[in-house]
């Protein structure tokens, strides 16, 4: 009997929920999404065209009991910093086996893992790269490095950005530096997602040889120089980190070490 916390059921996150949740060791279910499904995700999500204007996280719910009707499926429909539901969401988090993060903003990637450090839970996390050209998956556990050092070794060992171009996902809005990517390259990173995260939760003592998996899906001159190959990292804490090194406070130094680190990323 296990509980999965999940933020983030969008294009990636969704068929990362719907893989883990069928394993049947998955009793309990909470997700985070405050989104509402609108006409540009059908391409790239499992719901359909008739589900467009209701919440992501309560399609989300039904579509998991669907599959499997004995679930426990929990929703916060709301943001995952919403102040009105900290102390549900912590106690949620603090209940659960492991986490799974599929957040697509800084913030949100540096707040769970504050939350999930706070508890002493494992988690991971999913990204797809610009124009699905590739995506990493990263586990973290407690006694390892914090998603701040993961991010910031991996922006100063490898350049993945592509050109400034527009965010076709939201038509008439301002450029952005990511195109998004087509379903099958979310599908493959989502794959490797669950994959892991079964594996995280299921030995305490997983030890892939790895911190942080990167799977190339193009050849991208300047960037990647042949199609499917794998990159594994291995990442230790970071000296001078503010959000794990020994002794530190997490909560108390969070937004230092945020803003710090987007910087670093170039996000600030």
């Amino acid at each position: 009997m296990a509980h999965v916390i999940q933020v983030g059921a969008g294009s990636g996150g969704m068929p990362v929920l719907d893989m883990v949740a069928r394993d049947a060791r998955i009793t309990t279910i909470t997700l985070i999404e405050p989104d509402v499904y609108k006409p540009h995700n059908v391409e790239r999500h499992l719901f359909p065209q008739a589900a467009v204007g209701q919440p992501k996280a309560t399609l989300a719910r039904a579509w998991l009991l669907e599959r499997r009707p004995e679930l426990d499926v929990r929703i916060f429909p709301c943001e995952l910093q919403e102040p009105a539901q900290a102390a549900a969401i912590e106690a949620a988090v603090a209940e659960a086996d492991i986490g799974i993060c599929a957040a697509d903003n800084e913030p949100a990637k540096y707040h769970w893992d504050a939350l999930m450090r706070r508890a002493r839970k494992p988690w991971t996390l999913g990204e797809v790269l610009s124009g699905g050209i590739g995506g990493f998956v990263h586990w973290f556990v407690p006694a390892g490095p914090c998603y701040g050092c993961v991010a910031s070794f991996l922006k100063r060992s490898i350049a993945v950005d592509k050109p400034n171009t527009p965010d076709y996902s939201q038509p008439g809005g301002p450029k952005e530096t990511t195109v998004p990517a087509s379903k099958a390259s979310i599908a493959v990173v989502a794959g490797l997602h669950a994959q892991i995260t079964l594996k995280v939760l299921g030995d305490s003592h997983y030890a892939p040889g790895f911190t942080s998996l990167l799977l190339t899906l193009e050849k991208v001159p300047d960037v990647f120089d042949e199609a499917f190959r794998p990159f594994r990292f291995r990442i230790a804490r970071a000296a001078d980190c503010l959000i794990c090194r020994e002794g530190a406070d997490p909560a108390g130094n969070l937004d230092q070490a945020l803003d710090q680190a987007l910087s670093r990323l170039q996000y600030g």
